[in-house]
């Protein structure tokens, strides 16, 4: 463990050599070093050199956002007939629980003897206008078989709504390796959810069969990007939720997988969440100097963003995030590598 002034950075190391470098800056993933085909290891998660351009970066760059992840519309929600206002901070809605969101905390800090990495952070009542006080865990562990598992746990003393999930931005080829759009990803979700200008889920979920938006049969992520689809053109490209198939409260799904023809690296993502949210980084160009020393630019990664729906609060049908204070918000996100 290495302290960074209020900064703590977590290495963890396994049998092979692969490594993860975990921060209590947002409970963020800012490092993993994992082999490719042959052998050779490389960063492949997007992040900066100053471990201190974390806070308030655009992207929310490998951290969890919080209280609630994603859009709320017009930044406004009700429970049990209690109105509750939250900063807006993305054209018209909420993003990300607020410009002093989760991911621009630093989290408390303990890591067991196995190794295990827990980031604690404990959110006010009315903290960017949410009620309840809220105490929010990210468990890390790393396998020998390079698979990195969250689990993601909340408790509230007051009705309030919930959504935590990471925001890793991948790329197999390396952190500074450039574009993704040639790398190929497999999405176990064939429907997604149309929004409108602002990226707020319209009502409708809709099938992406023939559709620039199906991935279930694997293909470039840049294939059909630039297709005249007005889905697409709200985000400048995919920022889209994925409604996982078969969805069961608590049973872990492979929703995702990515691959790189170039180095033969290859991403599973699983989790038990209802939605993933892929993001092509379509607007990470003016973030802060990457790890390679180098600026940023659109499309340089890829975010598999495991969580419920942007909105769901003001949105009754989808799966809800309202938690009260005799329930526990715990969910498990799981990354594995390997090569092909």
């Amino acid at each position: 463990m290495e302290g960074k002034g209020d900064i703590t950075l977590v290495t963890l190391t396994n049998a092979s050599g692969a490594e993860v470098t975990l921060s209590s800056v947002g409970a963020g993933i800012v490092r993993v070093v994992v082999p490719d085909s042959k052998g050779e290891m490389a960063d492949v998660v997007l992040g900066y050199a100053d471990p201190r351009d974390y806070f308030y970066d655009g992207p929310c760059a490998g951290k969890c956002p919080g209280r609630y992840a994603n859009r709320i519309a017009r930044g406004h929600f009700s429970i049990d007939g209690q109105e509750y206002t939250l900063a807006v901070n993305n054209g018209p809605n909420a993003l990300h629980g607020g410009p002093e969101g989760f991911q621009n905390r630093i989290w408390d800090c303990d890591v067991n003897a196995d190794g295990m990495v827990t980031f604690t952070y404990r959110s006010a009542d009315g903290e960017e206008g949410y009620p309840g006080n809220l105490t929010a865990r990210a468990i890390y562990t790393w396998s020998d078989d390079c698979r990195l598992t969250l689990h993601l746990e909340a408790e509230t003393d007051k009705a309030t709504v919930v959504n935590l999930t990471n925001h890793a931005y991948w790329n197999l080829d390396g952190e500074g390796a450039g574009s993704v759009l040639d790398q190929i990803l497999w999405l176990g979700c064939s429907h997604f959810l149309p929004t409108d200008e602002t990226l707020i889920p319209t009502g409708e979920v809709a099938a992406v069969t023939g559709t620039p938006m199906d991935f279930t049969a694997s293909k470039p992520i840049g294939k059909g990007m630039d297709l005249e689809y007005t889905p697409l053109k709200y985000g400048k490209g995919y920022d889209h939720c994925f409604m996982v198939d078969d969805w069961k409260p608590g049973v872990m799904k492979t929703v995702a997988r990515l691959e790189s023809p170039a180095s033969g690296r290859v991403l599973e993502v699983a989790t038990t969440q209802p939605a993933a949210q892929i993001y092509a980084g379509c607007w990470l160009a003016g973030s802060p100097i990457n790890k390679s020393g180098r600026p940023m630019n659109d499309y340089d990664g890829v975010a598999i963003e495991c969580q419920h729906p942007a909105d769901a609060p003001n949105q009754s049908w989808m799966p809800s995030t309202l938690l009260r204070p005799d329930e526990k918000f715990s969910e498990t996100i799981e990354f594995k590598f390997s090569t092909k």
